[in-house]
C-alpha cells in the first residue's frame, strides 16, 4: 500500500543515495567545487599567437598568402593551401599575422589564389594551435567562416593609421597638405595599365557577390569577367580625367587605384573628360547622374567618394617626379590644364556623403595589397576642409 510504514522505510533508505548521485553529476558537470564551467572563447590572433597550445577558434583579418617563415605574400597569389590573417587589416608585420592552414576542404571557398577578394575579410577559424612554416600558426580546421561578430578585432584604420599619419599631427591649411603629400607619396609602389584591371576586380569587388564589381557611376554589379572595350563591358574610369593634366595611362597618376573605378563602357564615354559639378540632365543609362556640356554629378551614394578621390590625387601630385601639379580649381573651364573643379561643389560633396564600408575597405585593400599608401581624405574627412576650404 503507498502509505505503509515498509514503504516509507523504502523511500527513507534510498532518498541518500539519490541525493549523492545528484552531488556526484553536478560535480562531474561542473567539476570540483568552486568552479564553473567554461565558455567557449573566440581568440584574436596576438592571443593565439601567445598561446600556440591545444585547439581554439581565432578571429582576424585575411592579410595575405604565407610562403615560408616570415614571408607573406599580399597579392599575385600563388596557392589557395595557406592564409595568413591578422588583428589589422593592413598588418604587414609577418611578427603580428598568424598562419593558417587550408586543408583540401576548404581551399575552393578560401584559398587565395581562387578567392583574391578575401583579403580584406574577417575569417573565424577552429583548428589545432601549432607552428605552420616554422611561425606561429593554426593547423588541421575543422571550421572556417568569413564574417564579423561580436569579437572582430578593431577595423582599420581606427587607432592603427595613428603611426602612418604622424607627420601632420597638428597641422592645418598648406602646411598639413605638404605633410599628407610627404606621408602618401613615400613606399609607393606603381602599377601597370594593364595590372589595374585586376586590382579592380579586388578593390571594388561587390560584397553580396565576389564575382562581380561596383560600377562606380551606374551603381551596377557586373561580372568581373565582362572587362574590356565593348559595349555591356565594364572598363577603367579616370575619375581625375586624365586629359586634365595630360598625363594618359602611364604609370603614376594614369595608374593610381585611388581614382581609378569600373565603370560601363557607355557611361564612362558619357561623362568623358568633364568637371564636377551640380545640375544637368538626366543620364538614361546610370540613373542618378546628371549632365551637361562641361559637367557631370555623379548619384548621390558615391559623391563624396568622388570629392575624396579628387582630393587626393590634387594632393599626391605636385609636380615632383616627373608627374604634372595637379590642382582644384572652382571652374568647369580647365580644358588639359592640370586642374578639375568644381572645388566648392566637391567639399559640399564630401560634406553630405561622408565614407561608407566599402569606400574604407577599398582604402584599406589598396594600401594592404597594392599601392602601400593611402587616401587621407578617407581616413579624415575632415581635413579636406582644413587643406582646400
Amino acid at each position: 500500500m503507498p502509505g505503509s510504514s515498509s514503504h516509507r522505510r523504502a523511500m527513507a533508505l534510498t532518498m541518500p543515495a539519490l541525493l549523492g548521485l545528484v552531488a556526484l553529476l553536478l560535480t562531474l558537470v561542473r567539476g570540483p567545487a568552486g568552479m564553473q564551467p567554461v565558455a567557449a572563447t573566440t581568440l584574436t590572433v596576438a592571443q593565439a599567437i601567445s598561446g600556440q597550445s591545444g585547439t581554439g577558434t581565432v578571429r582576424g583579418y585575411v592579410v595575405g598568402q604565407p610562403t615560408a617563415t616570415s614571408t607573406v605574400l599580399f597579392s599575385g597569389f600563388t596557392a589557395d593551401t595557406a592564409l595568413a590573417i591578422a588583428d589589422s587589416a593592413g598588418e604587414r608585420d609577418t611578427a603580428r599575422m598568424l598562419y593558417v592552414q587550408v586543408t583540401s576542404a576548404y581551399r575552393a571557398s578560401f584559398g587565395l589564389q581562387s578567392n583574391p577578394g578575401r583579403v580584406g575579410a574577417v575569417l573565424t577559424v577552429t583548428g589545432s594551435l601549432a607552428a605552420y612554416f616554422s611561425h606561429p600558426g593554426l593547423k588541421s580546421p575543422t571550421a572556417m567562416t568569413f564574417g564579423t561578430g561580436t569579437s572582430t578585432p578593431t577595423p582599420t584604420p581606427t587607432g592603427s593609421t595613428d603611426a602612418y599619419y604622424a607627420a601632420a599631427a597638428g597641422k592645418s591649411g598648406a602646411s598639413l597638405k605638404s605633410a599628407l603629400h610627404g606621408i602618401i607619396t613615400s613606399g609607393v609602389t606603381t602599377l601597370s595599365y594593364d595590372a589595374v584591371w585586376n586590382a579592380l576586380k579586388v578593390t571594388d569587388q561587390d560584397p553580396a557577390n565576389p564575382s562581380n564589381v561596383i560600377l562606380v557611376y551606374s551603381g551596377i554589379s557586373r561580372s568581373k569577367t565582362l572587362n574590356g572595350g565593348d559595349q555591356g563591358d565594364w572598363n577603367r574610369e579616370h575619375v581625375w580625367a586624365k586629359s586634365h593634366g595630360d598625363f594618359g595611362t602611364s604609370n603614376g597618376p594614369g595608374t593610381d587605384l585611388h581614382h581609378l573605378r569600373p565603370e560601363d563602357v557607355h557611361v564612362n564615354s558619357e561623362r568623358d573628360n568633364k568637371d564636377f559639378d551640380a545640375g544637368g540632365t538626366a543620364v538614361a543609362d546610370a540613373p542618378g547622374n546628371r549632365t551637361d556640356s562641361d559637367s557631370w554629378e555623379p548619384r548621390a551614394a558615391v559623391r563624396g567618394d568622388v570629392a575624396r578621390m579628387i582630393f587626393y590625387m590634387a594632393v599626391r601630385y605636385e609636380g615632383g617626379d616627373g608627374y604634372p601639379d595637379l590642382e582644384i580649381d572652382d571652374a568647369t573651364s580647365g580644358g588639359t590644364a592640370p586642374r578639375l573643379g568644381r572645388l566648392s561643389v566637391l567639399l559640399q560633396w564630401s560634406a553630405q556623403d561622408p565614407p561608407d564600408a566599402f569606400e574604407k575597405r577599398r582604402n584599406d585593400t589598396i594600401h594592404s595589397t597594392y599601392q602601400h599608401n593611402r587616401n587621407p581624405f578617407v581616413d579624415h574627412p575632415e581635413w579636406a576642409a582644413s587643406v582646400f576650404g
